[in-house]
């Protein structure tokens, strides 16, 4: 595919980026040089490759989920800039 000034530009709007006329026949090069290499990983015989989802073989990697103890309430209001009752006051965030 030979990319074109039309498609750099239409990118550009899509993008939101204002390319400089003295840069725009690199970017055409370097686009084309990408759109080939793309056509070419797309004509790869991947029929014999068994399907993955991970680079490498990984099991769950999570930790487990264990209770644990926590911060005191008193403690962890104690810092509070504001608090009502055993909870912290925050300002509102959401409107009525």
């Amino acid at each position: 595919m030979k990319v074109t000034k039309d498609d750099l530009a239409n990118v550009a709007v899509l993008s939101r980026l204002e390319i400089p006329a003295a840069e725009q026949d690199t970017y055409i090069q370097q686009m084309d040089s990408i759109l080939t290499y793309m056509d070419n990983l797309s004509n790869v015989d991947t029929a014999d490759v068994k399907p993955t989802t991970y680079a490498l073989p990984m099991q769950n990697v999570f930790r487990e989920d264990v209770v644990k103890p926590s911060l005191a309430r008193e403690l962890a209001l104690q810092n509070a800039p504001l608090k009502d009752d055993n909870y912290f006051k925050v300002p509102k965030v959401l409107e009525d």
